[in-house]
């Protein structure tokens, strides 16, 4: 598990890119919830694997960093976390504001 920090694409959206069918991604359902319900945000989750569109904007926010999925961008900080991670992870990632 990384986490990084890349620029803003500047519009304050929370995104997971996942891959229907993916273990990792679908361990992480649970979590996303969690996140959602305790921190009161919502993560726009986008699938990759079936769609070339979804896989293209993710190279463009992941800019070969992680180069695979699960992967969270947070457009408002920059900050972005690849692969299956804790809670208390996400939820630094899902409020932070630096940018």
């Amino acid at each position: 598990m990384a986490t990084k920090k890349t620029k803003p694409a500047g519009k304050g959206r929370l995104l997971e890119f996942y891959g229907r069918g993916c273990h990792f991604c679908e361990y992480m359902e649970p979590v996303v919830a969690k996140l959602e319900k305790e921190a009161k945000v919502k993560v726009e989750k986008i699938e990759v694997w079936y769609d070339g569109e979804n896989e293209e904007m993710m190279k463009k926010y992941d800019k070969g960093y992680c180069g695979g999925v699960p992967f969270f961008f947070n457009e408002k900080s920059g900050e972005w976390v690849c692969g299956a991670t804790d809670i208390n992870t996400l939820k630094k990632w899902a409020l932070s504001k630096k940018g």
